[in-house]
């Protein structure tokens, strides 16, 4: 009697190709390497276990090694009477997808040796596990090994290429599968198809692409679903477009979708992160109407707001409020409370919080950390914020880059430089490299002791470095170039952090405007500034009213700076100047543009011109906020223009809806009529503190 064939023998006979499709070489050797720790041999399959199901399947692939434990499955199905089951290999093709994408397809390979075809399901299932892996192979298995066996793909199929290829960044390339592939094979792509592609757009920053696929979705006859619009309106409001992130979602209702709290959630936090409170408010207010419950999520973003605008008051009012639903507050919320309470100077209050942290059995995180040090810097307290560090280290958090900047930033700023200098040096020892930022601190201290000329020397390493300034370091040169005296270099450096695409901001211009009055060149103030990106030198000839003509590539951000730049300095009639020039070259203005204007002729004392930029900003469409307006008020107020305050009073009430709001509206209305107008300032001041009146942010 012949001898029972070994293993490999077996394995080599089925690769022949005498049951039908040859084995590939690598599939072979990766069935004939089992893990050392597997046992040797698998018990023997019998009829009764078959089919195998995907539980037992996957109990049997962990178990075993593959080689021998599908040989046991082809014996135990030659034992069987004719018909076998249908696709009996599937459950174990599954299964070592699960485990290793070389497994998957060697053991796929394996059934169609052995005659038995795999389903489609199987396919899929050994596709997934290769594009988690290998991209390149992924592709090759679908585009020769499936064509070659047969096997049409289907809109699953596709899915899994059009995922792997948008986790990878290759967007268009997604696009071009399901655009041509796709609709080569008669395959119509399904809502998960486009939900895939609309998200990769939103991560990517490219909103208006992904609001042009919710277009080709809905003509292709794909009605998009919950999961699209949170996802569009995720990405409208990272990159700060509440307004159409807003619409998004008043769309996503008319076309009778119920938002749920991830749609909340996402617009409420676009809102805080913008600054605006009020809208925030509304929000949570909604959301509660419609019975949507908060969660923590809501809670933490909103009490982050709160604490970034400095109202702690209402911070804590929702930490109460969180605790009254039963919600526990988790790291990301300590964290936001402990930032918000150290940025106010309200040190030992985070310090009870961190307690309250900790038994909770919540541990601190190198940003909760950070946001202490913060704290004890901006106190002066250095000693102390040294200590925290060992702490962090001996808790097993590694300070980092912000860690070390923080602390460094607090050398600076009470003058201590040779201590930034030795911290700068300890944290290169321990392998964290200096940023931006760091570099920033260093020059900033450098310059607050009028060590400019070291401070370039360490501006020049920065950029040799490849580190990229900030307008922060920009500004810092500036400022210590015209307290110099050297008011050229300044505007220099002015022009090269915009040809780098660095835009000033309006700290950038109130510097240049003090250098340059206070070295009596107030006419080359206006001159040069108004020039921005005017790149040829300004003719001597040139008509100041004429300058802003010239400005043909300027940024609306910069010249936003430079109204704002203005209006701090009480310079109005230059900043009606620059308004005046965008209404010329016919760009679109927001509504803070008229909130600068508004706020910067209250302080003028020209209330008359501020009321007439109040009714400008009501019709062109934007709703009056509190920044612009209350200034106003008092203005009329002290003008004795009662009359038209009370109309500005009753705009900007209107814009309220919160029923928070309603006492604070009621004791303005008694302080109206009691011609209490102190009162009133006051009462609305609370309320823009309490994010109860619109804010642009």
């Amino acid at each position: 009697m012949a001898a029972a064939p070994t293993a490999r023998q077996a394995a080599t006979a089925v690769a022949s190709g005498s049951h039908g499709h040859p084995v590939h070489h690598a599939h072979l050797a990766a069935l004939l390497n089992p893990s050392p720790r597997s046992p040797p041999l698998p018990l023997p399959l019998r009829r009764r276990h078959l089919p195998l199901s995907l539980p037992a399947a996957s109990r049997l692939a962990a178990s075993f090694p593959p080689l021998p434990l599908l040989l046991a499955l082809l014996s135990a199905l030659r034992l069987l009477p004719s018909p076998p089951p249908p696709r009996p290999f599937d459950a174990l093709i599954k299964s070592y997808a699960s485990l290793s994408s070389s497994l998957a397809a060697a053991a796929l390979a394996f059934a169609r040796s052995a005659g038995y075809a795999p389903s489609l399901l199987a396919y899929n299932a050994v596709l997934l596990a290769l594009s988690d892996a290998s991209l390149p192979s992924a592709r090759s298995f679908l585009a020769d090994t499936m064509l070659r066996d047969g096997v049409a793909p289907n809109v699953y199929t596709y899915n899994i290429l059009v995922r792997a290829l948008c986790a990878r960044g290759h967007r268009e390339e997604a696009l071009g599968v399901v655009e041509d592939d796709m609709r080569a094979a008669g395959c119509a792509p399904n809502v998960v198809t486009y939900n895939t592609l609309v998200a990769a757009f939103c991560r990517a920053g490219e909103v208006d692409g992904a609001e042009r696929l919710v277009g080709v979705m809905r003509e292709g006859g794909v009605r998009p679903g919950l999961v699209t619009f949170n996802t569009v309106v995720n990405g409208l409001c990272k990159a700060g477009r509440m307004g159409d992130a807003r619409k998004m979602f008043d769309g996503m209702v008319s076309e009778g979708l119920a938002p749920d709290g991830v749609s909340y959630n996402t617009l409420l936090s676009g809102y805080c992160k913008a600054g605006c409170l009020h809208e925030a408010l509304a929000v949570f207010a909604e959301m509660s109407q419609k019975g949507v419950v908060p969660d923590v999520v809501t809670f933490t973003s909103l009490i982050h707001a709160m604490c970034r605008a400095g109202n702690l008051e209402r911070a804590v009012a929702l930490v109460g409020q969180m605790r009254e639903r039963g919600l526990r507050m988790n790291e990301i919320t300590f964290t936001a409370l402990i930032d918000g309470l150290c940025k106010n100077g309200f040190l030992d209050d985070a310090l009870l919080a961190l307690k309250e942290m900790k038994e909770c059995g919540i541990k601190p995180s190198v940003v909760c950390y950070n946001a202490l040090i913060n704290g004890y810097c901006k106190l002066g307290r250095m000693d102390e914020a040294r200590e925290l560090t060992n702490e962090m280290e001996a808790k097993g958090v590694k300070p980092d880059v912000v860690t070390y900047s923080t602390i460094l930033s607090g050398y600076c700023k009470i003058g201590d430089t040779d201590s930034a200098f030795e911290l700068n040096r300890k944290m290169l020892k321990k392998g964290v490299v200096p940023d931006a930022i760091t570099y920033s601190s260093l020059i900033r201290g450098l310059c607050e002791e009028r060590r400019l000329s070291d401070a370039c020397e360490l501006f020049e390493e920065m950029l040799q470095l490849g580190l990229r300034p900030d307008e922060f370091t920009y500004t810092t040169l500036i400022d210590g170039h015209c307290k110099e005296g050297n008011i050229e270099k300044a505007l220099s450096l002015h022009d090269e952090m915009i040809k780098k695409g660095v835009l000033p901001d309006v700290v950038t211009y109130s510097v240049l405007i003090d250098g340059l009055s206070k070295s009596s060149r107030t006419k080359e103030a206006q001159r040069l500034l108004f020039k921005l990106y005017y790149e040829d030198p300004v003719p001597d000839n040139i008509k100041y009213d004429a300058l802003m003509h010239c400005c043909r590539k300027a940024e609306f951000k910069s010249v936003v700076a430079l109204l704002k730049g203005f209006s701090m300095k009480g310079l109005m009639n230059e900043a009606d100047k620059v308004y005046q020039s965008m209404l010329d070259r016919e760009w679109k203005l927001d509504g803070s543009v008229y909130s600068v204007l508004i706020h910067g002729h209250c302080w003028g004392k020209n209330v008359m011109k501020a009321l007439s930029f109040h009714k400008e900003m009501l019709r062109c469409g934007f709703p009056p906020d509190s920044t612009s307006t209350i200034p106003l008020v008092r203005g009329l107020f002290e003008e004795g223009l009662t009359g038209e305050a009370d109309t500005v009073i009753q705009e900007l009430l209107n814009c309220c809806s919160l029923a928070d709001a309603e006492t604070s509206k009621a004791l303005i209305d008694l302080n109206r009529k009691e011609g209490n107008m102190d009162a009133v300032v006051d009462v609305l001041c609370g309320m823009a503190r309490g994010g109860l009146l619109p804010s642009r942010g």
